[in-house]
């Protein structure tokens, strides 16, 4: 799933492509992606794109007054060419989901977002204002302007595991299944502690890790073509999806727990004192 670092690459790349082009005409080959009907997509032709943002892991264009907002879920991802053929798409063929013309089709570059596999959670909303799409409206501070002193407060009380709770995007928003891993491994803190029970210096290790990963990840991924953003973020995990390899600050085996078709990674010796956690597929954590 994209987070905060990829979603912010593919922003930035939006600001640096689409920006001050005019959109010609929008394709949308799955009726189901699209979770606002007024006004209607065709409100965007003719419109010149004004801006390119980020709320947490939602993806935006804005359009004058209007915005085109996508969560790419799971297997969501924006394509961009620098044409795109001009015949308009065929419903239900392929993994585009909605096609965006920057220009006279055909002559033109732009973008697709696309949906791998047979789970189709990619949503696009079209708003006249970012906080009209209820997973904005309740985001909680974004992973990169909350400060140590509020992870005190956001956590007060909290009696989730802190795997949970930081992916948690009413809590902070941005952050997913991989980078909670680094963060959590760079922070040394088990993915089954209880959020509440941190003590202060376990907070400030998770404020600095938080900062650490993040910005390393957005460093190493703005500027990036899109198309090569997932293979950068793979190459910068250090635990996430790295189980049975060896930890690369310890050398200890990187362990697996795994629910259904999700899983998270950690490493014993960094972050449970060497205990092995249970590997608890009926636990509600991952639910």
């Amino acid at each position: 799933m994209p987070e905060l670092p990829e979603v912010e690459a593919l922003a930035d790349h939006l600001r640096r492509r689409a920006v001050g082009a005019t959109i010609g005409r929008i394709d949308v080959a799955a009726l189901s992606v699209l979770k606002t009907f007024d006004p209607p997509v065709a409100e965007l032709h003719g419109r010149a794109v004004t801006g390119a943002h980020r709320w947490g892991k939602y993806l935006g264009v804005q359009a004058g007054g209007l915005y085109l907002i996508a969560h790419l879920s799971r297997a969501g991802w924006l394509r961009w060419s620098d044409r795109l053929a001009p015949a308009p798409l065929r419903p239900g063929k392929g993994p585009i989901a909605l096609r965006v013309h920057l220009g006279t089709p055909g002559q033109a570059p732009g973008f697709d977002l696309t949906e791998a596999g047979t789970q189709k959670r990619l949503a696009v909303w079209l708003v006249d204002d970012p906080a009209k799409v209820p997973g904005i409206a309740g985001l909680g501070p974004d992973a990169l302007a909350v400060g140590a002193d509020d992870l005190v407060r956001l956590f007060a009380g909290n009696t989730g595991r802190i795997k949970n709770v930081i992916t948690d995007q009413k809590v902070i928003a941005g952050i997913g299944n991989a980078y909670s891993d680094e963060i959590l491994h760079t922070a040394k803190i088990s993915p089954f502690a209880t959020a509440a029970r941190l003590t202060h210096v376990q907070l400030v290790g998770l404020h600095d890790a938080m900062g650490r990963v993040l910005g390393d990840a957005v460093d190493r991924s703005v500027g990036q073509q899109a198309a090569t953003l997932k293979g950068e973020k793979r190459s910068g995990l250090r635990v996430h999806a790295r189980a049975g390899l060896p930890c690369p600050v310890c050398s200890d085996t990187v362990r697996e727990i795994s629910f259904a078709d999700k899983s998270f990674q950690y490493c014993p010796t960094c972050q449970t004192g060497g205990k092995v956690l249970a590997d608890r597929r009926m636990s509600k954590l991952l639910k």
